[in-house]
């Protein structure tokens, strides 16, 4: 898995490739605590280069959108891929993150 961050004003955008799974996800839970421990609320996680997520995966987005939302912030998804998109849809994840068709569109969503 790779992630490459971005920041388009007080947004943190996370650029995620490959697979987020037991294997991969501390990756992507390190990345998101780095960024909330140097003041970071506002998040974007761009999914439209993943093609797999675990129960791990979704573990680490759930932590993350409640830290940031414990802080005033919020973690928001864009670009799902249909595979991804019904996992999300099967965990009830659907309902309890906002997702956006793209990162730009997520971006303006702040």
């Amino acid at each position: 898995m790779k992630i490459t961050e971005s920041r388009q004003g007080q947004v943190s955008v996370l650029e995620v490739e490959g697979r987020v799974d037991s294997t991969t996800s501390a990756d992507l839970e390190k990345k998101l605590l780095d960024l909330f421990e140097a003041g970071n609320k506002f998040f974007v996680v761009d999914f439209a280069r993943v093609d797999y997520i675990s129960s791990a995966g979704l573990r680490v987005l759930i932590m993350a959108a409640k830290k940031s939302k414990a802080a005033g912030g919020k973690v928001v998804l864009s670009a799902l891929r249909d595979t991804v998109q019904e996992v999300f849809d099967l965990a009830g994840f659907s309902s309890i993150f906002a997702i956006f068709g793209s990162p730009e569109e997520a971006v303006r969503s702040f």
